[in-house]
């Protein structure tokens, strides 16, 4: 059901099935996939890609130029996956030359006032939560939750299957598989309750506890302590994934000051 109270640029590409209602706004160089529903005032700029099965609430922009002094008009792209929810007032800004674009996963959802800046990549199931602002090339990992109000600073990349408390100030760098809290943000243990909800077993989750263990716990510095994991705990794809995540940080990653007797167990 396509709106006659709408506007759709005769260069938009739409599939099959797509409902837009009235007083959305469609502009040229836009492509929308099979089945996605388009809220009521909505704005969808070009350059923007959706997938299929969206739903994009009213009062969302999609594709408005980046908030950055250093854009000069290059063509650039905001592509959002299939299965994405974008609910009222969401901002998505397109990319700039530094990638060409923003990119949004499959099967995420973009709560209500969220704020997703240039050149961002928010990977698959990831939660945004309401009112939280990521500023530009910052990179959310897979099944991620940011909780609301949280701000990210530029560059900041967070690992996946990680929980950010609401209210948090995101300044460094986020390893997989964490709970990150407090001001300063701080390590305050695994994910457990996500990880097994995603069906990571008990013995999966105590490998992951042990490494952060020593990473936050052992009094070790973050090379010794990689070295240490790397030499003597198990090799296994999670151990992997930390440390090729720890060793590409650019930022730092966030850090522990609790004791060991407050450790998950």
């Amino acid at each position: 059901m396509i709106s006659p109270l709408a506007y759709i640029h005769p260069d938009a590409q739409l599939g099959e099935n797509v409902t837009v209602h009235p007083f959305s706004f469609i502009d040229e160089n836009v492509v929308i996939g099979d089945h996605t529903v388009i809220g009521p005032n909505a704005t969808i700029y070009a350059g923007s890609r959706i997938g299929k099965h969206g739903q994009i609430f009213p009062g969302a922009v999609i594709g408005a130029i980046p908030q950055d002094l250093k854009f000069e008009g290059e063509e650039s792209l905001a592509v959002l996956g299939d299965y994405v929810t974008v609910r009222e007032n969401v901002t998505v800004n397109r990319g700039t030359k530094a990638s060409g674009k923003t990119e949004v996963g499959n099967h995420v959802l973009l709560m209500a006032n969220a704020h997703i800046a240039h050149d961002c990549i928010v990977k698959d199931h990831a939660i945004i939560v309401n009112n939280v602002a990521l500023a530009g090339h910052v990179e959310i990992g897979e099944w991620t939750i940011i909780g609301g109000l949280a701000a990210v600073q530029q560059f900041v990349k967070i690992g996946p299957h990680v929980m950010v408390s609401g209210g948090s100030l995101v300044r460094k760098d986020v390893p997989p598989f964490v709970r990150v809290a407090k001001e300063p943000l701080q390590y305050v243990g695994i994910n457990s309750i996500g990880l097994r909800r995603r069906g990571f077993t008990d013995p999966t989750i105590r490998e992951i506890q042990n490494i952060y263990r020593v990473l936050y716990l052992s009094g070790m510095n973050i090379t010794k302590a990689l070295e240490y994991i790397e030499k003597e705990l198990p090799a296994s794809r999670e151990r992997d994934i930390i440390i090729n995540f720890i060793k590409n940080s650019t930022k730092g990653i966030v850090r522990g000051k609790f004791k060991a007797d407050e450790a998950d167990t």
